[in-house]
């Protein structure tokens, strides 16, 4: 909680000196990123893993404080405005990872920065094009997912958000369209590929890895 109420003071002092253009920190946007996602992820906040009477007992003192630094990093991604192409493709796996703990609204208020990316780097390339972002969440995903990360509820809600907001985008509908139902099967096969990795039977072990390829 301590350590909490530290982070919120950088990012204010973050957006008030160090934002606008003339005085535009990169590294120390970065390194704030790194921080949030670290303190996000940490093993002694994974509620999950903790008894019933644990985890209530750490909600009513303190709350989830994952929630409340995955809000503040959704809300500090935003507010980089044009300088959001310049974490592309570093912050695409922070960002993976803060999506992928199993906290339905955290993930529901983290997933659409995806399409952000997405935008962001089909508005700031040549070819009009995000190939740069699809390739670099698709590596991600692949170790995550080989990690131990991911499950079908994720597979679920990332697939309906991201179709949500590319659908409503003029550009975006198609390639945007594609790349999620793209990530959706790639995600559903890594799934099905983890669950089986053991089984004894070599033909499905083999049949998955073909899915996968």
């Amino acid at each position: 909680r301590v350590f909490l109420r530290a982070v919120n003071q950088f990012t204010s002092v973050l957006n008030r000196c160090f934002l606008d253009k003339d005085n535009f920190e990169l590294q120390l946007w970065s390194n704030y990123f790194h921080l949030a996602v670290a303190f996000l992820t940490h093993e002694s906040l994974q509620l999950e893993t903790f008894s019933q009477a644990k985890r209530n007992k750490i909600i009513k003192k303190y709350g989830d404080m994952r929630k409340e630094i995955g809000f503040k990093i959704r809300d500090m991604w935003y507010n980089l405005g044009p300088h959001k192409i310049k974490f592309i493709p570093a912050m695409v796996g922070p960002i993976l990872e803060v999506t992928l703990v199993p906290e339905p609204e955290l993930r529901k208020a983290t997933i659409p920065i995806f399409f952000d990316m997405m935008q962001c780097e089909f508005n700031f390339s040549v070819s009009r094009d995000f190939h740069v972002f699809e390739n670099e969440l698709i590596t991600k995903l692949d170790q995550e997912v080989e990690g131990g990360r991911g499950d079908e509820q994720y597979k679920i809600l990332l697939e309906k958000l991201l179709l949500e907001h590319c659908r409503k985008h003029k550009y975006l509908a198609t390639s945007g369209e594609a790349f999620a139902l793209l990530l959706s099967s790639l995600l559903e096969n890594l799934l099905v590929y983890r669950t089986i990795m053991h089984d004894e039977s070599k033909e499905n072990r083999m049949s998955c890895t073909v899915n996968v390829l």
